[in-house]
């Protein structure tokens, strides 16, 4: 039998974990509702889509703490981020791919991390309507200030998993993502 299937072919049964007890978290009481007025559809995606959704937004809301104390919302911390990370200046189009954003978010958040300080603008000497963004000396200093105190959230939360739990978690999650990534196009009804 696979992952996410039970005997009766209608997915997990409703709240059971890998190990036969019993989950109680609010995706497994959402789908005991829901099998109890639709008791012949199948919730299995739901208890993945939805723990991973739910997953998330918990995630966020505290992650988010250093970053609020810092005074950047997270949009903000992921271009600074990814100007550190990759090494070098970006263009705000190559910032766009980066961070998964429209163009317009990034234009309006670069104008306000201009503003503080944080990120550079330099014209390009061979076209005038290219923009170049670095990091200034401020910018890194406080993303490197930021990072590891997320990082230490993380592997707070992620230690009631042992390591190989947490590589087996980020395959399954790399290949959807990968997976999921491929077909973006094709993912809007």
């Amino acid at each position: 039998m696979t992952a996410g299937a039970d005997a009766g072919g209608d997915g997990p049964s409703a709240g059971a974990s890998p190990g036969g007890g019993r989950r109680d978290d609010t995706v497994a009481s959402v789908v005991r509702q829901w099998r109890a007025v639709r008791p012949g559809l199948d919730t299995g995606p739901m208890e993945i889509i939805g723990r991973i959704n739910r997953c998330a937004a918990l995630l966020q809301q505290a992650e988010d703490a250093p970053l609020r104390r810092a005074g950047l919302s997270r949009p903000e911390f992921d271009l600074l981020g990814a100007l550190r990370r990759t090494g070098h200046e970006l263009t705000p189009g190559d910032l766009a791919r980066e961070t998964f954003s429209s163009g317009a978010a990034v234009t309006k958040r670069l104008k306000q991390l201009t503003e503080r300080g944080l990120v550079e603008r330099r014209g390009d000497t061979r076209d005038r309507r290219v923009v170049h963004l670095r990091l200034t000396d401020a910018g890194r200093d406080l993303v490197d200030g930021v990072l590891p105190v997320q990082l230490a959230y993380e592997t707070s939360v992620l230690s009631g998993l042992d390591g190989p739990e947490q590589d087996e978690l980020a395959d399954l999650l790399g290949e959807l993502l990968s997976r999921l990534e491929g077909r973006a196009g094709m993912l809007r009804p």
